[in-house]
């Protein structure tokens, strides 16, 4: 039995949870998201808490069965609550700007890289060198997140460049004076 799949998901307050189907929506004071269930998975709503459970202990019925918990378990959070990813600049003269939907960031190449930032999700900039991405889909806001920090990566040298926050990057010592 799976240790994830088996505990029961306990739905917030303000938090509607349908089934219709193979299918499951979830929808809070944040907005909605659905979800396709798994032909091998079936889910059981009722008390205040969501049960999913496994048709047979097939192999493939047993690896869906956790995740299958946990994206549900992400859809009741995002709508609930919402999740977000904190990147941090870093290097001299690095910054980022937000004009409406358009993010530019100054991060040493000759001219500024723009980015459309995507329906359903939120950037902040806070300090010029601090974003913040928020959304409800937590797959979705870990994918912006990633194509931000893609711009340009922090480099083991100096340190410089896009990074998330706590993030240590190794550092490397460089050349040394000849003798």
């Amino acid at each position: 039995m799976s240790r994830i799949g088996k505990k029961p998901i306990v739905i917030p307050k303000g938090v509607k949870v349908q089934q219709n189907g193979n299918e499951v929506k979830a929808e809070g004071p944040k907005g909605s998201l659905s979800l396709k269930l798994p032909v091998d998975i079936s889910m059981a709503v009722s008390e205040g808490q969501v049960v999913l459970s496994r048709r047979d202990d097939e192999r493939r019925a047993k690896s869906l069965h956790g995740l299958t918990r946990t994206l549900v378990n992400n859809m009741i959070t995002g709508v609930s609550a919402g999740f977000q990813k904190t990147l941090e600049i870093s290097g001299v003269g690095y910054r980022a700007e937000l004009a409406g939907d358009l993010l530019k960031f100054f991060v040493g190449y000759s001219r500024p890289v723009e980015y459309r930032v995507p329906k359903g999700i939120s950037i902040k900039v806070e300090k010029q060198v601090t974003l913040v991405v928020s959304g409800i889909d937590k797959q979705f806001v870990g994918s912006v997140a990633a194509e931000l920090r893609a711009i340009r990566k922090p480099e083991p040298y100096k340190g410089k460049g896009i990074r998330y926050q706590g993030e240590r990057i190794r550092r490397k010592v460089g050349k040394s004076a000849g003798a």
